[in-house]
This record gives structure tokens, C-alpha cells and sequence, in this order.
């Protein structure tokens, strides 16, 4: 039984393959078109999909779409009536789209992938875009039972839902409905700090311990009324998503002291309190409902989807609050993981097939669900390239990746299959020495062409991540927030205490400073020998060299490139930025080896944007 999932036309489009309940294979558009968050149709996933399954379209039993596009319709018509006549430049602009292409998406997809047999339309089937998510979130969990909930901008009307999953079976017991939507606040601070909707969000996260919450109970007094179980309500007053172009209007600026800033202008500390603010009244209603939907259900297991989940200090305090004994996120959380569990929701709830439970980690086999390279196909792009480049034995070449690392080189880390989902996990990534004081800035202007005050990873050994952080679970997807250990921490001084905003940046915290933030947490990944070997043996061997199991990692890609997918993406990636070294495969490839025509070539690829 073959189940293609497809996301599309909104943003992050992407396609799954499951068989017989397992899945095969799963990748965004993005990483194939090279267009960053790709909303269009994933022809190219789903071409990769069926590649990797060696089959063609014929050979699969049901293709289902993530959400449904009528009830969609629905709700805009019936957003732009109740606000008209406001909104109408709004509606002038989306209803030809909708017309013309979404509103009759059956036909499209069978023109897209160029089906014209009958018996296919049958199989063609729809999901709400909820359930997709929900069905992400618990069926590859390695819970046979657990509470699941799913927080996001919008689907057709659900913003937020509460479901619950056992065996084969998921049934959503609640929903609060659009235009209230944590997700859509969350964004409207995106937006009103400078920084672009529906892929901002973890800039904003990860500004926030720049500031301090002076804006929370503004935004609690005036834009959000929250019920004791967590429900919620907004006051549409402050808001313009609703029948505008914007996130926010004019009655917003005012209540905050000015118009959006421009994303060409710079941080100020007022816009590190408002994301401080807007963390700070998200994490409050997150843990609201957590705690209430523990109490209700009595469940130990609680999974996670929606773009809402991706939120990685969120999740940290809900698995600290101990309200749940376990927590499960869906490392796909946003709309492209959408493909995986509408595929799964029909292979179990429409089609009723049963669910196997996973006996250790889980069904996403830690998300290596892209395509791969052998040495062979490496080889042949890297000299269709140009590249000088040297193949080592297997120990070797740890070894040689580990003196890079230990020299402070940043190390570009091409190997096996590639991730899905927003995340880097040791396929596609950049590595680094974590004990570096400079490499956070260096990383973040000469490698990434990004923001100064991001911050970075850590990926770290399963059984050492007790030892370095105050965590001691699985965090396999990046998806958890925790502080590093205080024993490894570096008090601050009193004058380092006085800094404000960035000025922190640059005081090294702990034994670890390139992934230590500046309130003393990271962003953690563990890594097992069972789902990435490699990755845990290059650990393991740095951590021989140096004593410390710690590595920084990062997405192998630059400022508004998708993460690279194939040895040519990686390649260019290498020359057109400061990355000293590429592993790939069994390969390394030096900048200092490169022939001088191909540093002058690429080198101008890559601009700031």
C-alpha cells in the first residue's frame, strides 16, 4: 500500500512517500528548485520520492492533498464579508489565484502530475490541514497512546486543536478557530520587528534574551485575553491579517511607540523587549494549555506539530513543567511535514490499516528521509566541477575532519541522506569547534552572510548530553531548549553585567561559548550512534582529541538559500563563502586546493540580502 503525501501552494511545499505505513521518503521543494521555503508544486519531491521507491506514479494506491481547499475558500469569503468593505485590495489580489488555480486544486493536481486516468482521480483524496498535522505529530511517535497538540497560523479555520491518538486511531476533540491564532500573533511581532512572516519567527526567538518583558502585560492587557485551560481570544483591533497586506495597523504602532521597522534598519533594545515580550505571553498560554490538557486527560505522552511547535524554548519549559512525562515534536512541524502525516492519516484512519510502534526512537528514523550520493556520484559532480579534492579510508577521514575542527576551521558536512524538515541534523550542516570564543560572530558574518546575534547549536553525544547541559532526554531534532550545566558556566562579571542588547554577545558564558546564548541556554541536538553513526563516530573522535563531545552545527547554507542537497549545492556553498573544508562522502575538498579561476568564480555567488 504506497500513500504519496503532497503540501503545497502556501509555503514550504513538500511530498512523502509512505508504504504500508512506514516512511519511505520525504523532501521540500526548496532543496531541489533552490527557491527558500518554495511554495509551489512539489514536482521535483515528488519525483525524488518515487525514485527512491523505484516505482513511477502508477504504482501508488492513493495521493492525498494536505488540507481542503473549499472549506479554505470558505473562510476567506466569509472574513472578507464580515470586515467589508474593508479588505478589498486584499480580496482583489488573492481571488484570481483562487479562481484561476486553488479553488479547484483536483483538477490541477491531476494536470500537474499529469494523470489522466480515471481510476487515479478515485484514489485522489483530502485531508484537513490539522488532521495532517496531528497525524505527523502521533503517528510516528513511540507512543502507543498520548495527547497531541497542534498550534500553527491557520489551516482551513483551526488555528489551534486538541486531539487524541491511541493505536490507529486519532480523533481532535477541540479547536479554536481563525482570526484568533497564537501563530498569527507570534507573527505579527515577526512582522512588526523587521523580519518576514512565515520564516522570521526563530529570528525573533532567538533575539529575545537580548531583551527584557516590558511589553508583556501590554500585550496581555490589550491583545490577548486568556482563559485559565489555556484558550484564547484576540483583540482584532491592534490587527490588519485579517483584510489587509500587513501583519499589524496604525492603532498597533501606537500602542507600541512607533511604526514596523524596516528590515534594512537596525536593532534597537526596544525590539529586543518586544520579542522578549511576545516569547515571554506565547510560553504563558503554551504552558496554560499543556497543564490543562495533562489534568484532563490523565496522559503521560504529549506530541506536537504546527508551526507554533517549532518554538524550541517553549518546548523546553513544557518538558521541564513535568506535566507530561514525555514530549514528541514533529521535526517537520510546519506545513511541509503536512505531506508525511497526510499520508499517514489515510493509510490509518481512512484506510484503517494498523500502527506498529516503534521498539526505539521513532517512526521519522531521525528524519533522514532525503536523497543521498554514493562516493561514486560524488566523485563525478565534484570533477564535472573542477574540484581537486582527495578520498581517505573511513578512519582517516575522521581523523582529517577532526584536526580541521580542532584548528577552528568550519567544516562543510555533506554525508548519507538528506534531512527533512527546517533543520540540520548532521546530513547537511556545518560543524565547528563549540570552544571557539569567535566562532559564533565568524560563522554568522563570513560563513552564513547572516544577523551577528544569532545563535548556534549544539550537537552532542546521547550519552554525554547530561554531562554538558540540564537535559537528560532525547532532543534528537533540535526541537529542545535547555541551559548548560552550571559547572561548565562562566559567571558573568560585574561590568559584563551592566552590558545591554548585542553588547552581550561577545562575553563568553561557559566552556562551550559558540552555543551558549546569552541567558546561558542552547538549542540542543542529540545525536545516537543508532540513526546517525557517523555523525556520533565524528563526536565521539573529537571528543578523543579535545575531551569535549560537543560540536556546533549549523545548516549547511547561506542567508536565503535553502540547505544544500546535492555535492554541487555543497561545492558552491564552500567556495562562495569561508567554509575552509568540505567532507563529503569519503572525499575532502580544501579552499586552498581549489584551482584559482574557481575561488574567483564563486567567491561573488553569495551576497548579503
Amino acid at each position: 500500500m504506497r500513500i504519496l503525501g503532497i503540501s503545497a501552494f502556501y509555503h514550504d511545499s513538500a511530498a512523502a512517500l509512505v508504504e504500508d505505513g512506514r516512511i519511505l521518503a520525504a523532501a521540500q521543494e526548496e532543496r531541489f528548485s533552490r527557491r527558500k521555503h518554495d511554495p509551489g508544486f512539489p514536482l521535483h519531491a515528488i519525483e525524488y520520492c518515487l525514485r527512491e521507491a523505484g516505482i513511477r506514479l502508477r504504482s501508488v494506491d492513493h495521493t492525498v492533498f494536505y488540507e481542503k481547499p473549499l472549506p479554505k475558500f470558505e473562510r476567506l469569503i466569509e472574513t472578507y464579508l464580515a470586515f467589508a468593505p474593508r479588505g478589498f485590495e486584499s480580496f482583489r489580489l488573492s481571488m484570481p489565484v483562487w479562481i484561476k488555480q486553488k479553488l479547484f486544486q483536483r483538477s490541477l493536481l491531476m494536470k500537474q502530475l499529469r494523470a489522466s486516468d480515471p481510476a487515479w482521480n478515485e484514489s485522489l483524496l483530502f485531508t484537513e490541514h490539522h488532521q495532517s498535522h496531528a497525524a505527523s505529530a502521533f503517528f510516528p511517535s513511540p507512543f502507543e497512546k498520548a495527547a497531541v497538540l497542534t498550534m500553527d497560523g491557520v489551516g482551513e479555520w483551526p488555528t489551534t486543536s486538541f486531539a487524541v491518538g491511541e493505536g490507529n486511531r486519532l480523533e481532535i476533540k477541540r479547536e479554536i478557530h481563525f482570526p484568533h491564532s497564537l501563530g498569527l500573533l507570534y507573527s505579527a511581532f515577526t512582522y512588526y520587528t523587521g523580519f518576514k512572516v512565515n520564516s522570521g519567527e526563530y529570528k525573533l526567538m532567538g533575539l529575545a534574551p537580548y531583551g527584557e518583558p516590558v511589553y508583556a502585560q501590554t500585550i496581555r492587557d490589550h491583545l490577548i485575553e486568556v482563559a485559565p485551560d489555556g484558550s484564547f481570544r484576540l483583540n482584532l483591533e491592534y490587527f490588519n491579517y485579517c483584510v489587509g497586506l500587513t501583519m499589524t495597523n496604525e492603532r498597533f504602532d501606537r500602542l507600541f511607540g512607533g511604526p514596523p521597522r524596516q528590515p534594512e534598519q537596525l536593532l534597537m533594545q526596544r525590539h529586543m523587549d518586544l520579542a522578549a515580550s511576545i516569547q515571554t505571553v506565547l510560553e504563558e498560554v503554551v504552558l496554560r494549555m499543556t497543564r490543562s490538557l495533562a489534568a484532563e486527560t490523565g496522559l503521560e505522552n504529549l506530541c506536537l506539530a504546527g508551526g507554533v511547535a517549532l518554538n524550541c524554548v517553549a518546548n523546553g519549559k513544557i518538558l521541564r513543567d513535568g506535566k507530561f512525562k514525555h514530549l514528541w515534536i514533529q521535526p517537520a512541524s510546519g506545513d511541509a511535514g503536512g505531506a508525511v502525516g497526510a499520508a499517514l492519516a489515510v493509510h490509518h484512519q481512512h484506510l484503517n490499516e494498523p500502527r506498529t510502534v516503534p521498539r526505539s526512537g521513532d517512526a521519522m528514523r531521525g528524519a533522514y528521509l532525503g536523497p543521498q550520493f554514493s562516493d561514486e556520484e560524488i566523485a563525478a559532480e565534484l570533477a564535472s566541477l573542477g574540484a581537486n579534492f582527495d578520498r581517505l579510508p573511513p578512519s582517516q577521514f575522521l581523523e582529517a575532519v577532526v584536526d580541521d575542527l580542532a584548528d577552528g576551521n568550519a567544516v562543510g558536512w555533506f554525508q548519507g541522506r538528506m534531512e527533512f524538515g527546517p533543520r540540520a541534523l548532521g546530513a547537511r550542516s556545518i560543524l565547528g569547534d563549540a570552544r571557539s570564543p569567535t566562532l559564533q560572530r565568524t560563522l554568522n558574518l563570513k560563513v552564513k552572510f547572516r544577523e551577528s546575534f544569532r545563535p548556534f547549536a549544539p550537537a552532542v553525544m546521547r550519552e554525554s548530553v547530561s554531562d554538558w547541559f540540564d537535559l537528560d532526554a532525547e532532543s534528537p531534532y533540535m526541537l529542545l531548549v535547555a541551559n548548560v550545566r552550571e559547572d561548565r558556566c562562566i559567571p558573568m562579571t560585574e561590568e559584563a553585567q551592566k552590558l545591554f542588547g548585542i553588547e552581550k554577545l561577545n562575553v563568553p558564558r561557559s566552556d562551550i561559548p559558540a552555543v551558549t546564548h546569552v541567558d546561558y541556554s542552547a538549542r540542543i541536538q542529540t545525536v545516537s550512534a543508532d540513526t546517525n553513526a557517523r555523525f556520533h563516530a565524528l563526536l565521539k573522535a573529537f571528543e578523543r582529541r579535545t575531551g569535549c563531545p560537543v560540536l556546533v552545527n549549523t545548516s549547511f547554507n547561506v542567508r536565503g538559500e535553502p540547505i544544500v542537497c546535492t555535492p554541487t549545492d555543497a561545492y558552491r556553498c564552500l567556495m562562495g563563502t569561508d567554509i575552509e573544508t568540505l567532507a563529503i562522502g569519503n572525499f575532502i575538498v580544501r579552499k586552498e586546493d581549489q584551482p584559482g579561476e574557481l575561488k574567483k568564480q564563486y567567491h561573488t555567488g553569495f551576497a548579503l540580502d
